[in-house]
């Protein structure tokens, strides 16, 4: 039996993950992930993460399962996946020589005591002044129209920034490794 689910669809979720050699599978989630009035980043994405292990956990009982998610927002407003390339070219002009907060909860389920414990880890992301050649260029190589944020960060979005600030680099990508390593070794899954 495999130990772990990540409760992702999320390649780049899954490559962190095999960075800490755990024995997994992946399933997809499959949740309402809108936004609720009046919550800010920090609680909408822990939410997201335990509601998206949660809701594996309920068809896949008896496993330890992963979830997690992430937001971008500016001035506490949180900015959605832009979803057209017209959106995701005003949404990064709008962010040049600005800071982002990248908000990244993960939450485990822990089959024995049906229980989820999370963690949040927020990122500043500084941006460079933008013009509007370089951004249309950007997106156009990278089509970041399901990101939140409008980049990747593990593409081509780093050449955007001026700075990155946060206790986890993993985190910008969408999972904590440094946090989750914490919430498993809780659950007596020790790494290394």
């Amino acid at each position: 039996m495999t130990p772990v689910i990540l409760a992702s669809s999320s390649r780049y979720r899954a490559m962190l993950l095999d960075r800490l050699g755990l024995d997994y599978e992946q399933h997809s989630p499959a949740i309402d992930e809108s936004h609720q009035p009046g919550e800010d980043p920090e609680v909408y994405v822990c939410r997201l993460a335990r509601e998206k292990a949660q809701a594996v956990a309920a068809r896949v009982p008896g496993r330890v399962v992963i979830g997690s998610d992430q937001c971008s927002s500016r001035d506490g407003d949180i900015l959605g996946k832009p979803h057209t390339r017209e959106r995701a070219i005003e949404q990064l002009l709008g962010f040049g020589g600005r800071r982002v907060r990248i908000a990244t909860a993960v939450a485990v389920y822990d089959p024995e005591s049906a229980r989820t414990r999370s963690a949040y880890v927020p990122t500043d992301v500084y941006f460079r002044r933008l013009e509007r050649s370089a951004v249309e260029r950007y997106v156009d190589a990278e089509s970041p129209l399901d990101c939140a944020g409008a980049f990747k960060a593990e593409g081509l979005g780093v050449t955007l920034f001026e700075k990155i600030l946060g206790d986890d680099p993993n985190a910008l990508i969408g999972l904590p490794l440094i946090a989750l390593t914490d919430l498993l070794g809780q659950l007596g899954i020790k790494r290394p």
